[in-house]
Order: structure tokens, then sequence, then C-alpha cells
């Protein structure tokens, strides 16, 4: 984690002010060390309404039963996006990376993440709300941005949520530790295999993915 990133708050007090201004009724917001919290216990039909009337600069997530903002992501984080939509159009041109996508994830699909990106097939998405079920969905994707809350999000709550949601493969890659972090055989909400690849080393995708990503370019990204 970069230095000071704990101490970040996760937004400016001005859009906590508004989001706090536009949640629904029975909604009870407080900013807290710079965290968002709620008052009471939420329910994700509150979450999604919230979701929808926030304003366009605060990303929101449910996860684990508790409200998560997002970071807005930094150029670097923009940098590998792009370079993992590369690589796949490369070996499986019939997949596509789908950025800023919601979905259901969890147990009994309570939980409501946005990935950073969801690979799926060429189309899938048509038709789908907000809020889409993992169904269809090969791979979660998550991209660490240097916030404090990443470690517990990104490394311990997205793999349970993503692997309960039977979603077969979740990719971190991890800026902190210069990693590509693989995820697969989701059971009893956990993820069996997981195996870390440092940043420049051939990094194995098992199926329903199976092929292999060249991370040499992401050494272009560290920081």
């Amino acid at each position: 984690m970069t230095p000071g990133a704990a101490e970040r708050p996760q937004m400016p007090a001005e859009d906590f002010e508004e989001l706090a201004g536009v949640a629904p009724e029975g909604v009870r917001l407080e900013f807290v060390d710079g965290k968002v919290r709620t008052k009471d216990p939420l329910t994700v039909e509150d979450f999604e309404e919230l979701e929808r009337r926030a304003p366009e600069t605060v990303r929101l997530e449910y996860v684990n039963g508790k409200l998560e903002v997002k970071a807005v992501p930094d150029g670097n984080h923009r940098e590998i996006f792009v370079w993992l939509q590369e690589q796949c159009m490369q070996h499986r041109p019939d997949l596509r990376v789908y950025g800023e996508s919601g979905v259901k994830a969890e147990e009994y699909r309570r939980g409501r993440a946005r990935t950073d990106g969801a690979v799926a097939r060429k189309g899938h998405f048509k038709g789908h709300g907000e809020w889409s079920a993992s169904e269809g969905i090969l791979m979660a994707v998550e991209i660490t941005s240097h916030d404090h809350d990443t470690d517990r999000r990104d490394r311990i709550d997205k793999p349970v949520g993503y692997a309960a949601a039977d979603i077969p493969v979740y990719l971190l890659i991890d800026r902190d530790n210069d990693t590509v972090v693989v995820y697969s055989e989701p059971k009893d909400s956990r993820y069996q295999q997981i195996v870390s690849y440092p940043w420049g080393t051939p990094v194995e995708l098992p199926a329903p993915l199976a092929f292999t990503l060249d991370t040499e370019e992401l050494k272009d990204y560290a920081d």
C-alpha cells in the first residue's frame, strides 16, 4: 500500500454530503475517519436505491453486508485494463472484457459488486439492467487501487463473493505486490485453487478461458 493510503478518505466530504442528502428514507449515513458507514443494517433493496441516486462521481458496492465506496481509477489502473482487453482479444476474439460491470455476487446473490472487468462472450450483457446475474460471466477482474480498503475488499471479500456466485475465475491484478493472482475452481463459497505470478512471467488462465497472459507490459505500470 502506498504511503498515506490508509489515511486517504473514501470520498471528499462534499460528495458525502451530497450522497447523504439523496439517501432513501430510513438510510442513515455517517462519515467517520474518512469512511462512509451506515448507521443501521442496509438491505440490498435500499442499497440499489441509494446507488441509483448517488452522484456520478461516487461508485458504490454492497459487499459482505457492508456499503463500500470504490476508488476512482487512476491512469495506471486504466492502462492495465486496456492491456487486459488487448490480451483477451488477441487470444479469444469471441470474448469481451466489459468494464464497470455490476454483478449480483455472494451467496443467494445478496451482494452487489462493481467489477473492474467482467469477461464474457460478445453480446452477453445485451438487455441486462444495472446488476447482472453471474451466470455467463467467465472471469471477474479487479485491479487494486491505492486505498485503505483494498486489502479487505479485493483480497478477502471479493474472492468469497465471486466464488459464491460460481464465477469460474477471479483475476486479481495486485499493484501493491506487483503480482497477478488467479483464483479458480469455486466450491462452497471458496476458490480451491489460488496461484500468484510476479509481473513479467506468463500467467496461465484455466478453463473456460484457457489462454496465457503475457504480463511483461505490466512492469511499465509499477508504482
